[in-house]
């Protein structure tokens, strides 16, 4: 094996995301003489973000405060808000949620915002490296982070090397950002080495599926949002809505389904395809065609779940940090928003020492504090989660008491524990028909001669103890039907359809026995996202 090349910066950021993009804006527009990489796994910028998305326009107005002047491709302004509790034939409208007023906001493509980021943090100086997926973090001889290793290309399945074999190289900084989004792969192992979780509680997670639909002339009233809860989600179940109305006559409609759901035989791929038969929504998509879809986790667990987000050497921002504000249904803000005072405290202290107290003391987890309470409250069920929302909203996030977050892999029952659950489910007709069609509106791409990504400690579990206890739940909660339960010759084994892994990291999560890890593949590879 010869000797890795190394290429040196000033600070590498692992992720092309809102959170990396602007910070890594922020830092040259403050000083411009600070070398910035930015890495990327997916093949383009953008094509692995996924997000409803309805922003909040701060943190972009203090970024680039003449955006408007040449918007992103997809922007749309809000021009009404609508909310609804669902039953399985029927709506009542609500009153909106405060937390859920959207005036001033805009609608916008999560990935064509990030796509129109980069040329600008490139305009810069920033150089940005899309295809180039970071395996593993780097340390120097004192422990601390001192940047990252980029997976090497050309590896077949069985580890040997192919004709096209290309080796990685190391990107040495003396700070490294990770901005890898939810679950990080690296972000993960930094958390467990530097046990940056001990003094908070477990994250929790969601997870969202969403698709971008063409329909018919007539349809579509630019800037309606619509958000539900309720059917098709059982009380005991968090789940909810969006459906976004765009220009061109397009329409984005997506399903959150919380991940500290009890029943193992729940599908959330089959919740959201049952939401768009709902008489309320069925005929805004009917005759429609579907031109995008995908799915990815959101980290929810919000002010109790936030770890220490700075290391030796290294911090964490936007969602690999944890600081979406689920009552609010939003993110992005609130990573441009980190990524941003993260910039700010690297440009004034050239170090990453006190920026975990920087955060805390900032906009964005003052934000999370008062909200912190919402999403746990409906822990209790839909009903009990109501009541608590709504004390939370009237006493502004001041009770004495903070609602503690749990695992949610703890949270499955055992299928002996739990019976069936009549979820009145309606015949559907609309696209797509079953999980791999639906791979098909991703756009994934992995080179099936590849090392898998989707690491599994022992398989004899999945066989034996996680069939009786649990009927196997990974093939139903992967959104991309990736993992399947076969019986030929062999005998019952598990089949992984890497190819089909859209990088939700809903297994990572939802595994009862926590012994699937998902890894960076090769670099390029995975969803390629239009416009989601």
């Amino acid at each position: 094996m010869s000797e890795r090349e190394i290429m040196q910066y000033d600070v590498c950021v692992v992720g092309a995301g809102p959170a990396g993009l602007a910070f890594a804006i922020r830092l040259k527009q403050l000083k411009p003489e600070t070398s910035v990489c930015v890495i990327e796994k997916a093949s383009t910028v953008g094509a692995h973000i996924l997000s409803g998305a309805v922003i909040e326009t701060g943190p972009l107005d203090q970024l680039l405060p003449d955006w408007r002047k040449s918007p992103p491709p997809i922007c749309v302004d809000v021009a009404s808000d609508e909310f609804y509790l669902l039953g399985q034939k029927k709506q009542w409208k609500l009153p909106l949620p405060p937390q859920m007023n959207n005036h001033g906001n805009v609608i916008v493509s999560l990935g064509a915002l990030c796509a129109w980021l980069a040329p600008q943090a490139e305009a810069l100086g920033v150089e940005i490296f899309p295809g180039f997926a970071a395996s593993e973090p780097v340390f120097d001889d004192k422990g601390a982070v001192c940047g990252v290793r980029i997976g090497d290309m050309g590896v077949a399945k069985d580890g040997s090397h192919k004709p096209s074999y290309t080796q990685g190289i190391d990107i040495h900084a003396p700070i490294t950002v990770f901005a890898e989004g939810v679950r990080g792969h690296i972000s993960k192992q930094l958390i467990k080495r530097y046990e940056l979780d001990k003094y908070c509680d477990p994250q929790t997670y969601s997870v969202g599926m969403k698709e971008l639909w063409q329909v018919p002339a007539g349809r579509v009233t630019p800037g309606r949002v619509i958000h539900t809860f309720g059917w098709p989600s059982d009380n005991a179940t968090y789940g909810g809505s969006f459906i976004y109305h765009l220009d061109q006559d397009r329409i984005a409609i997506g399903y959150v389904c919380g991940l500290d759901y009890q029943d193992p035989k729940l599908m959330p791929f089959e919740l959201f395809q049952q939401l768009k038969h709902h008489p309320l929504i069925r005929p805004m998509l009917e005759g429609g065609t579907i031109l995008s879809g995908g799915a990815r986790a959101i980290s929810a667990g919000g002010f109790q779940s936030l770890p220490q987000v700075e290391m030796p050497g290294a911090i964490l921002i936007g969602d690999t940090a944890g600081t979406l504000n689920v009552p609010k249904i939003k993110g992005t803000h609130q990573a441009m928003r980190g990524g941003i005072i993260a910039a700010e405290h690297i440009a004034r202290t050239n170090s990453v020492v006190g920026f975990d107290a920087a955060l805390r003391a900032s906009p964005v987890v003052s934000e999370l504090k008062k909200v912190r309470n919402i999403k746990p409250g409906f822990h209790g069920g839909l009903w009990m989660g109501m009541i608590n929302a709504g004390w939370e909203t009237v006493t502004a996030g001041h009770s004495p008491w903070t609602l503690r977050n749990h695992a949610d892999h703890a949270q499955l029952k055992r299928v002996n524990e739990i019976g069936d659950i009549d979820r009145h489910w309606v015949d559907r007709s609309l696209p797509p028909r079953d999980r791999l069609a639906s791979v098909y509106f991703a756009a994934t791409e992995h080179d099936e001669d590849q090392p898998v990504h989707l690491h599994v400690a022992d398989t004899n579990v999945c066989i034996t103890k996680c069939a009786e206890e649990f009927g196997n739940p990974c093939t139903k909660f992967c959104p991309a039907g990736v993992y399947e339960m076969v019986q030929d010759e062999a005998g019952k084994r598990l089949q992984i359809n890497a190819a089909n892994c859209v990088h939700c990291k809903t297994c990572d999560i939802k595994d009862p026995y926590q012994i699937i890890t998902w890894v960076t593949p090769e670099g390029g590879a995975g969803p390629n996202y239009q416009n989601l």
